[in-house]
């Protein structure tokens, strides 16, 4: 991306939520650009609440058909020390495993994330959650209305890989 074009300016709050975790899930964004207000919001039937916050900043980001500059909201404190601190840079770095060698939770949504940060100029708010933020109030209640939907999407990169860990019958 050329870093300096003009780009539009954006603000993207975001939130997941679990009901129980692992289990039915769902994420809601909230996008201001231009004075205009979009809303985005999906359930899945089994997934965790960290993949949901996951989704929610991938989702939000994804809707930016362009590059833009702007900031993303969290009140998630993984998604944003992940950001902030530079963990996902490290993680990229050693194949998405962690400096103790052990895999990297959720690395298929890191992935899609790290690649639209590359693409646009965000900077990662930690805001936080249920202290009365008005847009992130309004995430979160958006999130667990997609979870308790009924005909819930599949998390394929939960299910997945919970198949993929799952033992195996006469197998020690």
């Amino acid at each position: 991306m050329i870093r300096n074009q003009k780009l539009t300016t954006v603000d993207i709050y975001t939130d997941g939520a679990c009901i129980g975790n692992p289990g039915a899930g769902g994420y809601g964004v909230v996008i201001m650009q231009d004075g205009q207000r979009q809303e985005l919001s999906q359930g899945y039937r089994l997934t965790t609440n960290n993949r949901m916050e996951l989704m929610a900043a991938i989702e939000g980001l994804k809707a930016m058909k362009e590059p833009v500059r702007g900031r993303l909201f969290t009140d998630s404190k993984y998604l944003a020390d992940a950001i902030n601190l530079g963990w996902v840079d490290i993680w990229r770095g050693k194949g998405w495993r962690k400096v103790g060698k052990g895999k990297v939770l959720n690395p298929d949504l890191w992935q899609q994330l790290q690649q639209l940060l590359d693409f646009h100029q965000i900077e990662v708010i930690w805001v936080k959650g249920h202290a009365g933020h008005p847009e992130n109030e309004r995430c979160d209640r958006l999130a667990v209305q997609a979870a308790q939907q009924k005909d819930l999407l599949i998390d394929q990169g939960y299910e997945t890989s919970q198949a993929d860990n799952s033992p195996q019958p006469g197998l020690f």
